[in-house]
């Protein structure tokens, strides 16, 4: 890896693993629907303009139903599922949770008809990521989290179905043209949403969560955004698919170290296990057209698949 691929995987490692840590400060003050809604918008801001000036935008349109959808499963439900989780399980452990992305795609290419030929090894990983997602929910999260729990699984098949529509439907569209529209969909959808379920604070929030928000947006959202497509530009798309293994780590240091989350023995028995069963699930499987890794490789600047952490 050249010096700058290795500053660019750097950055977006951090800038995709702390969003569960601002997330979890955004939601004391805030309700989910308004975190969405905030930080959709202050990033399609940034990256409509962006689009618009290299023609993005008119292509993606044209395209309305798949981008449609694709918008639904990869960040109108998934954000407002993992903002609410959030208000009740530590940032760490979400950031956990979302690593089992990888095993889901799996599923995810069965039920598209386009399942992938599983060597031993592959179904090894699977086994090892279903163990340590159990260690997590069974052993490390308390009874009473348990909705939250349900509520990271719809987020983990969002975020495994979002690039299979890509890869399926729009792979030929632009990566920042897509994003920057998506992003300003959700904004617009989230705005009736907000204003009917009264998400809309009655007070100014602190500046600590006004941050937060804004982090998510810029940095979480817009930048790394931008610095994904460089550093696809720099290392190719499937090696950067390995910054899926980097996200929970710092999720668990940023909890850690900021919030003073615990970290007990079945955090680390957990993350091992579901880091291992993601790489080995992936091992030697990823081709063009497969669905379940985690970025579209027919385009230069495709969304890489969060699992990952953040657009």
């Amino acid at each position: 890896m050249t010096r700058r691929g290795l500053f660019l995987f750097i950055a977006l490692g951090i800038a995709w693993g702390i969003p569960y840590l601002f997330i979890k400060v955004a939601v004391a003050e805030l309700d989910p629907g308004m975190v969405v809604l905030a930080r959709s918008a202050l990033a399609a801001i940034l990256l409509l303009p962006l689009a618009r000036f290299r023609h993005e935008v008119g292509p993606v349109l044209r395209r309305w139903k798949p981008m449609l959808a694709y918008t639904l499963v990869e960040i109108v439900l998934p954000w407002y599922f993992l903002s609410s989780a959030e208000q009740s399980l530590p940032s760490s452990t979400a950031g956990l949770l979302l690593a089992a992305v990888p095993l889901a795609g799996v599923g995810i290419a069965f039920l598209m008809g386009r399942p992938a030929r599983l060597s031993g090894t592959n179904w090894a990983g699977i086994a090892l990521g279903m163990l340590g997602v159990a260690a997590l929910v069974g052993l490390d999260v308390a009874g009473s989290d348990l909705f939250a729990v349900a509520q990271m699984a719809v987020v983990v098949v969002g975020y495994a179905l979002g690039p299979a529509i890509l890869a399926r439907w729009m792979p030929d569209l632009p990566g920042i043209g897509i994003v920057a529209v998506s992003l300003g969909a959700t904004a617009v959808m989230y705005v009736p949403f907000v204003l009917a379920t009264g998400g809309v604070p009655t007070a100014w929030p602190s500046t600590q969560v006004i941050v937060a928000v804004v982090v998510l947006a810029v940095v979480c959202s817009a930048l790394a955004f931008l610095l994904m497509v460089g550093l696809i530009a720099e290392i190719g798309p499937v090696k950067a698919t390995t910054i899926t293994y980097v996200n929970p780590a710092v999720a668990i240091i940023a909890g850690v170290v900021v919030l003073g989350e615990r970290v007990t023995v079945w955090t680390i028995v957990g993350f091992a296990l579901v880091l291992l069963g993601s790489y080995l699930v992936t091992r030697h499987r990823a081709t063009p057209a497969d669905p379940t890794t985690d970025v579209a490789p027919e385009v230069s600047d495709a969304p890489v698949s969060r699992g990952r952490g953040e657009l």
